[in-house]
């Protein structure tokens, strides 16, 4: 298979042989069970659907009670799905956990970043401010220019304006695996990864 799912605990630092700092994100990574095997005939393509977290019964959904108990599994929280790895045969039920990741390569986390709310455009786009003086008055931190006026009498598509900031799925790619802990269930991968603290994220080779 070639991801997981998980959670980030939070950012820490080790020191490597050479004595160098590196920060690491701690992720909590599996065990996740596979919930569905989809095939060509059946759905149309091939994936591994798998399922991590703890989800009550009661907040279950009876579809989905009914697509838990179809794989004899108890209800998970997430789910997820991701390629298979040619030539292994995969039945649900079966765990896969951190072991899946080796010290060395490199992975692709994704997550939801942090909600910041209705933002102006320095904060959303690293907009400069405008001059304090000679004449601007106190329009230090708006947007300025739009660029337009009788032609084309409208404002194009995909303007940086002010708006909603943050709250957006987030990929980062080619993040080293610094450290596997198998016994935890723990990876700690060189760098930041999106989104809070128990943020759900997924990680990719």
């Amino acid at each position: 298979m070639r991801g997981l799912i998980g959670k980030k605990i939070g950012m820490t630092r080790i020191f490597n042989d050479q004595g160098h700092m590196v920060p690491v994100t701690v992720l909590q990574v599996g065990p996740c069970t596979v919930t569905q095997v989809k095939t060509v005939g059946k759905d149309g393509y091939e994936a591994v659907q798998v399922g991590f977290g703890v989800r009550k019964e009661k907040h279950t959904t009876k579809p989905l009670q009914g697509h838990f108990n179809s794989a004899n599994v108890s209800p998970k929280k997430i789910l997820a799905e991701f390629e298979k790895v040619s030539g292994f045969e995969y039945k649900t039920g079966q765990s896969f956990h951190v072991g899946l990741f080796q010290e060395g390569e490199f992975v692709s986390v994704s997550g939801t970043s942090k909600g910041k709310g209705f933002a102006g455009v320095i904060k959303r786009h690293n907009f400069a401010r405008q001059k304090k003086t000679h004449g601007t008055g106190h329009t230090e931190r708006a947007p300025g220019s739009i660029g337009q006026a009788s032609d084309p009498s409208r404002v194009f598509p995909g303007m940086k304006m002010a708006g909603h900031h943050g709250n957006s799925k987030v990929t980062v790619e080619n993040l080293e695996v610094v450290k596997v802990d198998t016994e935890n269930n723990q990876l700690l991968v060189k760098g930041a990864v999106p989104g809070a603290k128990n943020g759900t994220i997924i990680i990719t080779k």
